[in-house]
């Protein structure tokens, strides 16, 4: 029997969902119910499922964005139906440490992807490094992205990145307006890769680091690699 609570976005088109739903179903409780639903974008999605993982019930998202990579798309005949056949997906984090250039070390994940951008007028000037194998060298570009499956189709997809299945056990690895070598598309490789990112000049080349929306600037080192240990439970529309 499904027991959903309800989250919804403060926009007009999730309060107008979230207000057909409280007329079909029963909003319970965070702590009794067995499912999550939450109304609005991909932004939205992202932060109740850091928000709210913690609960350990599965997350249901109904789109009320402009694009909902991560969401199902509404429908006043199917969505209550839909709820009870959707089918589980489980996907696991990217977890970003970042030592900045004065040393001090950050942590955060990022569901969707890690952004390396620049924060000068000058373009960044980065090594990439899989484990023990150098990808690259040195890349001189606007900055790098490492992305996850479920956010292959978002600012992956905008760099030209590929569509990764959200069971394919890869990451993507994409540069941004590459400049030397203007040529080199990326890399896609293993979920079981431990990707470090180096800044070769953080006094004239400063770089953040963004993991999701999570912010570091000057960073000096990025590791990043998935956390097995969180998981993320979200159902899906059998289409």
């Amino acid at each position: 029997m499904l027991k959903p609570h309800i989250l919804f976005d403060h926009t007009k088109t999730s309060n107008r969902i979230k207000n057909f739903l409280d007329n079909k179903i029963k909003n319970i409780s965070l702590g009794k119910c067995n499912l999550i639903i939450v109304v609005g974008g991909d932004g939205f999605m992202l932060s109740a499922l850091k928000k709210y993982n913690k609960y350990k019930k599965p997350f249901y998202g109904i789109n009320a964005g402009n694009y909902g990579f991560l969401m199902n798309k509404f429908s006043s005949k199917n969505t209550v139906k839909n709820l009870s056949k959707a089918k589980s997906v489980t996907i696991s984090p990217l977890e970003m440490i970042v030592r900045n250039k004065y040393n001090k070390i950050k942590k955060s994940i990022a569901i969707n992807e890690v952004s390396i951008l620049r924060k000068s007028r000058q373009a960044a000037s980065l090594e990439i490094l899989s484990g023990s194998q150098k990808i690259i060298k040195k890349l001189v570009s606007d900055g790098i992205l490492v992305s996850t499956p479920a956010g292959s189709t978002a600012y992956n997809m905008s760099v030209y990145g590929p569509i990764l299945n959200l069971d394919s056990k890869k990451l993507s690895i994409r540069p941004i307006s590459a400049f030397r070598p203007r040529r080199w598309k990326g890399r896609v490789v293993s979920d079981k890769s431990k990707i470090v990112i180096k800044n070769l000049n953080t006094q004239k080349r400063p770089i953040s680091a963004v993991a999701d929306n999570y912010e570091v600037r000057n960073a000096k080192t990025i590791t990043i690699k998935i956390n097995k240990k969180i998981k993320f439970n979200l159902l899906y529309d059998s289409n």
